[in-house]
């Protein structure tokens, strides 16, 4: 389904509800960058069946979503999760971020927490509290010099860009389709959404937005992760009062395709036990 967030921008939600009406919980999934609710699809495949009802969105500008110049930075985009959720009426959410997911998420949860639509937060490979290492003492972001790389490189080939970029991802075997598969999604995003997005995310930072969280939450890391090093997860930890921390022994950034199994066997003993 499309629904409109701002006067002719409307996002696609992919809304699946298990046919015996669910538990009552929603996961809403927020994808990262550069590709789009899809990142998701094994868990789409498994949690209905937990009944647990499932949606994954369509951040603007990537995907089936629709495609302004303008809106790409965490305010606009937190604003947009808050229109769908309001718009669904949604209640008891899970919300579930990856990657730029997490931060807006993040975002979310400090501006638009409305009381009890979201019962629990899962960050994953978050892209948080920071994206750029600005100083070479920070423990945790890309340097500067990289992203600014990217970010040129994004304007001169941008296919070649993205391949690159999903290079750094995985830990694991990944076979030729699946990378096929995965970069034909990237390209459905606009040029001007991927370009404006890795802008936000080298400019933008969550260090007063985490202390706003004050709900269960779940910090899924893969400790050999060459896009969001480990220690950010570490630093995110420490913020967040009661906050749990997974290590993914084996996974870097794209943790729900590297370990597989384990990220949803660990997401669903997170949601029974906090």
């Amino acid at each position: 389904m499309l629904i409109e967030v701002e006067s002719g921008v409307k996002l696609y939600v992919e809304d699946l509800r298990p046919q015996d009406g669910g538990n009552g919980h929603t996961l809403m999934f927020l994808h990262g960058w550069p590709g789009n609710h899809r990142v998701f699809d094994y868990a789409y495949q498994i949690l209905p069946h937990h009944r647990f009802r499932c949606i994954g969105l369509d951040l603007r500008g990537f995907g089936k979503s629709d495609k302004p110049w303008h809106g790409y930075h965490y305010d606009r985009m937190a604003e947009d999760l808050s229109v769908v959720i309001d718009t669904l009426d949604l209640k008891n959410v899970i919300l579930v971020g990856y990657s730029l997911g997490g931060s807006v998420a993040i975002r979310y949860m400090s501006k638009y927490h409305h009381g009890s639509r979201i019962d629990k937060l899962l960050l994953v490979s978050a892209a948080a509290p920071v994206f750029a290492k600005r100083e070479e003492s920070s423990p945790y972001g890309i340097p500067l010099p990289l992203l600014d790389q990217l970010i040129d490189q994004l304007h001169q080939d941008l296919p070649q860009a993205i391949t690159d970029f999903s290079g750094t991802l995985f830990h694991r075997y990944v076979s030729p389709e699946y990378r096929n598969w995965f970069l034909h999604n990237c390209m459905e995003s606009a040029s001007y959404a991927l370009i404006q997005t890795a802008v936000a995310l080298r400019d933008e930072d969550l260090f007063e937005d985490i202390t706003y969280i004050d709900v269960p939450t779940g910090i899924f890391h893969g400790i050999h992760d060459q896009v969001v090093p480990f220690t950010a997860a570490v630093a995110i930890q420490q913020e967040i009062p009661g906050s749990l921390i997974y290590r993914f022994e084996q996974s870097g950034h794209y943790l729900m395709y590297d370990e597989k199994e384990r990220f949803l066997s660990t997401l669903l003993s997170f949601l029974k036990n906090s």
